[in-house]
């Protein structure tokens, strides 16, 4: 209820105030159910069940589904084949309204990277809490960001506040390493609305827009084996030598070329250049001493929206054969190319949309201060809402750090911010509300 004299925007940040330890407890439990997505496979029914039962308790009635039943999945532009689903349900949820607003879906994804093999000081899988941090896989990307949608979804029964649109909430599955299959199963399956916010870690800026990116693994390959009387062979060790020279020279040409987009205009870099890992053969005494015969290397570019796959494909094939045909002598053999992750497009919508304006006013009452607007650091799966289905949808959610990285964290502070800022606006946009 609304005390004397106090505001319905009062009494919501209140309510999140009075109840931040069951958010906080809502993403130590997301935390504490491994969810990896191991392409192929993946794993997440466990933290999907869970997040159904929450909802149940508040009066939902939420949906595990198979995405491979869904009707056209496979036939869509956009699906990749290649994974394989077992086991692996989407969660989507619809709260009818009284009838007269607006609809708006809450999205998040529930798989997360992998633990990965680097040193971690804290449990992947503990949810530590450690000052204004807690810390686990996924927390930042995005478990917090769940917590967040689902403490929302649960606190509308707790208030007794009744929407006039609709509120879908849903978890999907698959989209790390590129896997926006189960997002799209989300929207032809019928759980869209009006606008969605995605809560990936924006860091408290309002996102409209993702930059697109590419990721290439590059095969080396030329003589190697033992020392021998002749000296050392290691062709394969100057080709990428050679290669990583010339690296700084394309990612110059990107930024030159690549038309820079009004929300990334303050990035220091828009374009960024990437090598993320290189492979030659397993370390350690087990291994014998030897020269490499090949190298394999992930590089990874990012796009500014509007930039076509033909394009970027074209540029970097002229670039990759530019470098070899500089050193004819290293490379008796081209290097091999494959793209191991699907085509991630950049995507944006206008900042003078409704959905972006409104929560903005909503995030400066709560913040205190106007919310930075502009486009996140990466790839994710907001182009299918955008391009598929015409549907606004931006990026909001907490700050954290070391995301997808050993001792993952997100600040607390930032999240009960978060969920204060988005439980005004859903208020707001699906409105008129009112308390029991």
């Amino acid at each position: 209820m609304i005390a004397t004299g106090q505001s319905f925007e009062q009494t919501i940040a209140d309510f999140v105030d009075r109840r931040q330890s069951r958010l906080i407890e809502l993403a130590r439990g997301l935390i504490r159910i491994p969810s990896e997505n191991t392409p192929p496979s993946g794993a997440e029914r466990a933290c999907q069940e869970y997040i159904a039962e929450v909802l149940r308790a508040s009066g939902w009635q939420p949906e595990l589904y198979d995405i491979t039943e869904v009707k056209g999945l496979a036939q869509h532009p956009l699906f990749q084949p290649g994974r394989d689903y077992g086991n692996r349900p989407n969660l989507g949820a619809r709260r009818k309204g009284t009838g007269g607003g607006r609809s708006l879906v809450l999205s998040g994804h529930i798989d997360t990277v992998p633990r990965g093999t680097q040193p971690w000081t804290r449990d992947a899988f503990g949810g530590e809490v450690d000052g204004n941090r807690v810390y686990g896989r996924g927390s930042n990307d995005m478990k917090a960001g769940v917590a967040m949608n689902l403490f929302i979804a649960e606190s509308l029964s707790e208030l007794g506040l009744h929407l006039a649109g609709d509120l879908i909430f849903e978890t999907v599955i698959d989209e790390e390493f590129g896997g926006v299959n189960g997002t799209l199963a989300g929207r032809l399956r019928g759980f869209n609305g009006d606008a969605a916010v995605i809560a990936e870690p924006s860091f408290l800026r309002i996102c409209p827009a993702q930059r697109g990116g590419r990721t290439a693994h590059i095969t080396f390959r030329a003589p190697g084996g033992v020392l021998t009387e002749g000296g050392f062979p290691g062709q394969v060790v100057q080709q990428l030598t050679h290669f990583l020279s010339q690296v700084p020279a394309f990612a110059a040409a990107r930024r030159q070329k690549a038309h820079v987009h009004e929300l990334y205009a303050r990035h220091e870099d828009p374009v960024p250049v990437s090598i993320t890992k290189i492979f030659t053969s397993p370390w350690g005494t087990r291994e014998p001493i030897t020269i490499p015969e090949e190298c394999k290397v992930e590089f990874f570019w990012q796009l500014m929206p509007g930039e076509a796959q033909e394009d970027v494909e074209r540029e970097f094939q002229e670039w990759l054969d530019g470098v070899v045909q500089s050193a004819p002598s290293l490379f008796s053999e081209g290097p091999e190319v494959t793209f191991p992750i699907r085509w991630m497009p950049g995507s944006a919508i206008l900042k003078s949309e409704p959905l972006v304006r409104e929560l903005a006013a909503c995030a400066q009452e709560v913040l205190g201060a106007e919310p930075p607007i502009v486009g996140i650091e990466g790839p994710c799966d907001m182009f299918v809402f955008h391009q598929a289905f015409s549907i606004p949808a931006v990026l909001w959610g907490p700050r954290g750090g070391n995301t997808h990285a050993a001792d993952e964290y997100v600040e607390i502070d930032s999240l009960v911010a978060a969920a204060k800022t988005l439980m005004l606006f859903v208020c707001r946009w699906c409105g008129p509300t009112s308390l029991d």
